[in-house]
């Protein structure tokens, strides 16, 4: 059976969109639960400042990581093994950082936890084009809200949970859902190997996956690299605001602290729109260009807000900033929409999300160092505002459709 064509089996459809829901579910739980209640955990764990932030550091850095090495695991192993072997490492880390007696333990069970996240997001748009190759606009919106979600709950329940039945259970609880998730694939996996002991006397790879040497290749794409520097820009804002958000917002219009952390929460959920609509769009307009532009255009409207009139509309600059990482989901559509096989699928996700959150990681820090050396916070919001500025290039880039293989093909 082609990996490209439709399951025509609706049983075996279902099966694959429930794993894929479930696996979008766990992508963010590990990112969000610790903070909350790191009072809490630093009454049985002694945490300092640099440990709490070097926690705070793994998630950018092991979504890296894990963008270079998935492709060369799903080759090895197979889109659906891989995907057992990431939700498996969730469960694992979700446990250790429950059972964890030292912060070394903590950080390694995070770290786990967060492989298998990493590898989740690299696989899940591959996993949409292998299971729903005729559906990827409306399979992507519902995966980039749960996306959305898996953010927002565990910070919203990390306290209340704690509070009743310790931090231990709050952090393992997770464990659960991972559990679960588990399942659906595992039944896929089991089809498969149904499948192949049909056929086998006229096998077929289980897989098309890329080499890992097609990672590097993937720069002479002008496709490729377009949509990983538009990766880049949204997550290089995205992780900024998530760290700096609320001290700008004290400094620059006198709210008090709990005020800014409503309007981080406000900034978290305005992407929920954003990510329901931005990959239907995506996948049925011929010039995708412009929805990169409007994700730009929200970015660069917010930044000047904060910059020129902090306090005349300090929720619509929130907002508008809030509604600039449209330009992520719009990532996981071209990731499918600009490659024609599988194996670039699983390529292209590798090694935009790998180069895309290294580049991402370091816009807390540049804004920090900007600060100090500035003394406020004008610098650096005029440097977010630069870096957005470079989605103009890339939706001029991206405006017609061309194809990372053909381009790959065509420079060899």
């Amino acid at each position: 059976m082609s990996e490209d064509r439709p399951i025509s089996l609706w049983l075996g459809r279902s099966i694959a969109l429930i794993g894929i829901l479930l696996v979008a579910l766990n992508l963010r739980l590990a990112v969000t639960a610790i903070s909350p209640i790191i009072d809490v955990i630093n009454n049985d764990i002694a945490l300092t400042s640099v440990g709490i932030g070097v926690i705070g550091m793994l998630p950018p850095i092991v979504f890296a990581l894990s963008g270079f090495t998935a492709p060369a695991v799903a080759h090895r192993l197979g889109l659906e093994r891989s995907m057992v072997l990431a939700i498996a490492l969730m469960v694992i880390g979700h446990l250790a950082r429950a059972f964890a007696g030292s912060y070394l333990l903590l950080t390694i069970g995070s770290a786990i936890a967060l492989l298998g996240m990493g590898m989740g997001n690299v696989l899940l748009p591959p996993a949409v084009k292998r299971y729903f190759p005729d559906r990827i606009g409306i399979v992507t919106s519902s995966y980039a809200t749960l996306l959305a979600v898996s953010t927002a709950v565990p910070a919203l329940l990390a306290a209340p949970v704690a509070e009743a039945s310790g931090w231990r259970t709050s952090l393992g609880v997770w464990s659960i859902l991972a559990t679960a998730t588990l399942v659906p694939w595992l039944i896929l996996l089991g089809r498969q190997r149904a499948e192949r002991a049909a056929a086998a006397a006229d096998p077929a790879p289980e897989v098309e996956t890329a080499a890992p040497s097609a990672v590097t290749g993937l720069w002479r794409s002008p496709v490729a690299v377009a949509i990983t520097v538009t990766f880049a820009v949204s997550s290089l804002n995205a992780y900024a605001a998530f760290a700096w958000l609320p001290e700008i917002l004290v400094d620059i219009t006198g709210m008090t602290a709990v005020s800014a952390g409503v309007m981080l929460s406000i900034f978290s959920f305005a992407g929920f729109p954003a990510s329901i609509i931005a990959p239907i769009l995506v996948s049925r307009l011929k010039n995708v260009g412009w929805v990169i532009l409007a994700g730009v255009a929200f970015f660069v409207t917010g930044y000047l807000g904060l910059i020129f009139a902090p306090s005349a509309a300090t929720l619509l600059w929130v907002v508008l900033i809030g509604l600039g990482p449209i330009l992520f989901p719009v990532c996981l559509v071209l990731i499918n929409s600009r490659t024609r096989t599988h194996g670039g699928s699983v390529a292209l996700s590798g090694f935009v999300q790998g180069i895309g959150y290294t580049i991402g990681a370091f816009g807390p820090l540049v804004v920090g160092v900007l600060h100090d050396l500035s003394g406020g916070w004008i610098a650096p919001l005029v440097f977010l505002l630069a870096t957005v500025l470079v989605g103009i290039g890339t939706a001029l880039a991206l405006r017609s459709r061309r194809y990372v293989e053909d381009e790959l093909h065509a420079s060899a």
